[in-house]
This record gives structure tokens, C-alpha cells and sequence, in this order.
């Protein structure tokens, strides 16, 4: 029997609203990738990955099958009512129905978003490059929601204690919104401390949303998440939103 642990937003949304994010914990592969790896491209063996995407669906009484994106830290967005998987992309969103939006992170942020009224939702993956692309943004443009009316839920990423970047990562924030700098401090000499969640936020008070929630994870240090930095060959979390009639 498999007993996948779930981590469910702590927010204010709809009752109409179901969204959560996958650990490590509750499924069939092995070794690196143990045990409740969702990612085909990671090469973890396909028969495992798709019986963990079915444990998924069952243990959540998923509606129909996530919209599986190709991530390629850009700021793409896409129909998640009118794409098919595997779409290269890294954000959905929708106004329909039982239609899953997902993404899958190893210390990239993922973000899930809802209007107050339970009418649309979206899921957004944002690595660095993403996030400063303006892939937080191209995901709000395309929701057509007023700001006031939007939710959002920051899910596990690397924490601040363990994200370093050079002086290249750190510059682009910079020079993109100056208040980005208190979001750094120095570690050694031409490196940085990172607080992904820090900037996430930064980006979202831009387009004036500030019922923001979640941000408190560290995937690097908390063994029961995925981490990339931790170790490059690894599993991936998938964080997920739909909504129910």
C-alpha cells in the first residue's frame, strides 16, 4: 500500500479550489529517485514514473490527468483546457472545470493561484531565469483578474540559507527593480545568498498582489523534498490546482 504524503496550501481560497503539493514520500521508485518521482525526463524508469502519476490520481481523486508542462525556464503560459501534455511551457492556467494545472520542482518555486471567486486558477514554475524572464507576470497577464481579487500560494523551494548565486544572478534582479538588492547578501567573494520567495513576493507587490501565502520551505535542507542542489540526478514534486463543480 501506497501512502503518499501531500502538503496542502495554507490559504484563504474557495471552497470550490483544490490544490497541493507531492513529497517524496508514497510511491514505487527506486534509489535516487525514491519514491515518489513524477518527472519522465529525469531518466527515472518510465513504468515507475507512470505508476506514481497513477497512485497520484487515485489518492487524490484527481478529475482527469494533470497537464504535464516540458519546463524550460522561460515565460511561456498556456490553456491548460486546450494544450496537451507534453507542452513546452512554464505556467497554465484555466477557467474550466475538473482541468489540472501543474508543475514540477527540485528548489525552483512553484506557485498556485486563484481568483477569490473560484472562477479561474493557474500554476507556475519559476526557477531564476523564469522568475526574473518575468515568468510570474506573463502567469497574472494571463488571468485577466484584478489584482485585488488574486490568491497566491508560494509551495517548497530552496530556502534562503542555501540558494547561492554569483554576481550575474544577482545584477540581473538588480537592474531589472532596485529593491531586489535586500533580497541578496554576501556569502563569499562574487557569490550571493538567494531568497528566491523574497523575489517572488518583490514580483508580485509589482503587479499589486499582496494576499500572498506559503514561502516558509527549504527543499534543500528538508529530506522529504526533491532537491536538485542536494543531488543532480533526482526525482521531481509536483504541485497541482483545479477546481471542482
Amino acid at each position: 500500500m501506497n501512502n503518499p504524503v501531500f502538503i496542502r496550501p495554507d490559504w484563504s481560497a474557495p471552497d470550490n479550489i483544490r490544490a497541493c503539493v507531492t513529497t517524496r514520500a508514497g510511491g514505487v521508485s527506486c534509489d535516487e529517485f525514491s519514491s515518489f518521482n513524477l518527472a519522465m525526463h529525469v531518466e527515472d524508469q518510465p513504468q515507475h514514473v507512470q505508476r506514481n502519476r497513477q497512485i497520484l490520481a487515485e489518492q487524490l481523486h484527481l478529475p482527469a490527468e494533470p497537464l504535464w508542462l516540458e519546463q524550460v525556464h522561460g515565460t511561456q503560459v498556456v490553456d491548460a483546457s486546450r494544450a496537451q501534455s507534453p507542452v513546452q511551457a512554464d505556467a497554465s492556467f484555466t477557467v474550466e472545470n475538473n482541468v489540472v494545472c501543474s508543475v514540477m520542482t527540485a528548489d525552483c518555486l512553484p506557485l498556485l493561484i486563484c481568483n477569490r471567486q473560484g472562477t479561474k486558477i493557474a500554476a507556475a514554475h519559476a526557477g531564476w531565469r523564469g522568475l526574473q524572464a518575468g515568468i510570474i507576470e506573463a502567469t497574472v497577464d494571463a488571468l485577466q483578474v484584478s489584482a485585488k481579487d488574486l490568491l497566491v500560494w508560494l509551495g517548497p523551494a530552496i530556502g534562503p540559507a542555501a540558494f547561492e548565486v554569483g554576481d550575474e544572478v544577482r545584477a540581473a534582479f538588480v537592474a531589472d527593480m532596485a529593491d531586489a538588492s535586500g533580497a541578496f547578501t554576501a556569502s563569499k567573494p562574487g557569490h550571493w545568498l538567494a531568497d528566491i520567495y523574497q523575489l517572488a513576493r518583490l514580483r508580485l507587490r509589482r503587479k499589486d498582489i499582496t494576499a500572498v501565502f506559503g514561502g516558509d520551505f527549504c527543499t534543500y535542507n528538508d529530506p522529504q523534498f526533491y532537491s536538485y542542489r542536494r543531488q543532480a540526478k533526482t526525482g521531481r514534486m509536483a504541485s497541482l490546482i483545479w477546481r471542482e463543480t
